[in-house]
């Protein structure tokens, strides 16, 4: 009795000494539950806002829209088929989810977090909005540059049935569709510790899996207006994409300068990316208006590259290997990284 009363002790002290060393990510996981319960929670489901007589026919046909992505996403290109995006949940005008990054300020080297089951990645959410600017400025007085940015939708990798957020309703056609592709390829293909990966392989079907919707719809205005707009988006990355590059280039030249030298030279840099952004030929000259009088740092190139550098070998693979075939493309890609 006594050397079993031992054990049990010695495992209480265990378990203790495992919760205080990782109760900063226990405490966070706790909070991430409650943010995302809440939302789960109060997610009605979609025919409920269908048939409900106050709510306003453009927010109906947005609906049917998801609801008609997600069938063409499934049948057409061979996507998971999950409950993800059945129901809504109303925002009521209001952020849900802020997005932390990081970057050192003098090199291309995010700042990473550790998470069970997703591993490693270089961002962190929050769902209230101070421990966002918290996180930020803890990682500011590390000498990070910082980003905080509000997202539109994720994927909990089927943790959760992921609802439409109504702020994602306020999009236009094209770009919705395009929003419910990416987030369900996360549902379908993922890998473990490659953000990048997974991020720029979603970008890049949502891209096409989109343009291929608007096409077998019907909808000829949704389809005119997602090109034309792909068209500025894609002139406005490869801008940021350069910046990053001559960026990059300044950092590794002037690597044993001085602090002074390198802010200096740093700042005069992105003041030129930016300022050389109205040399773009945009087709939407208010496309840009978003960024007026932004200063940009590390932490935001470094999501572009995030997000879009390897779209031009995945254009490449698609093209040459997959004969433009979007349905054997992500086949391709399932056989090797299917989410669990």
């Amino acid at each position: 009795m006594k050397k079993g009363y031992k054990i049990l002790l010695f495992f209480a002290f265990l378990l203790l000494a495992l919760i205080f060393s990782y109760s900063e990510l226990i405490i966070y996981g706790l909070r991430q539950g409650k943010g995302q319960w809440h939302i789960v929670y109060y997610a009605k489901p979609v025919e409920d806002f269908l048939s409900d007589t106050t709510v306003d026919q453009s927010t109906k046909d947005k609906l049917k829209l998801v609801q008609d992505v997600r069938k063409f996403c499934v049948a057409d290109l061979g996507l998971s088929d999950t409950e993800n995006y059945t129901e809504m949940f109303d925002q009521q005008g209001e952020p849900v989810l802020w997005v932390v990054t990081a970057c050192e300020p003098f090199n291309f080297i995010p700042y990473q977090w550790k998470f069970p089951v997703v591993g490693t990645v270089p961002y962190k959410g929050y769902f209230e909005e101070r421990l966002a600017f918290e996180e930020a400025e803890r990682l500011k007085e590390l000498g990070l540059d910082t980003n905080i940015r509000t997202v539109g939708g994720w994927s909990t990798l089927g943790w959760f049935k992921d609802p439409i957020l109504s702020e994602m309703l306020l999009r236009s056609d094209g770009d919705l569709a395009n929003l419910i592709v990416h987030e369900l390829v996360h549902a379908t293909i993922f890998v473990k510790d490659s953000v990048e990966f997974n991020e720029n392989l979603a970008s890049y079907i949502g891209d096409k899996g989109a343009e291929l919707y608007l096409k077998s719809s019907g909808n000829e205005n949704g389809l005119t207006e997602y090109i034309r707009s792909k068209e500025d988006q894609q002139k406005f990355v490869n801008h940021i994409l350069r910046g990053f590059q001559k960026l990059d280039s300044l950092y590794t030249k002037n690597a044993k300068a001085s602090i002074e030298v390198k802010k200096s030279l740093k700042t005069e840099l992105i003041d030129s990316i930016m300022s050389s952004l109205d040399t773009l030929t945009l087709n939407d000259l208010n496309y840009l208006n978003k960024l007026n009088g932004y200063q940009p740092n590390n932490a935001y190139f470094m999501s572009f590259k995030r997000y879009r550098a390897k779209q031009p070998q995945l254009d490449s693979l698609y093209t040459v290997q997959f004969d433009s075939n979007l349905i054997n493309f992500i086949q391709y890609f399932k056989n090797q990284y299917a989410a669990e």
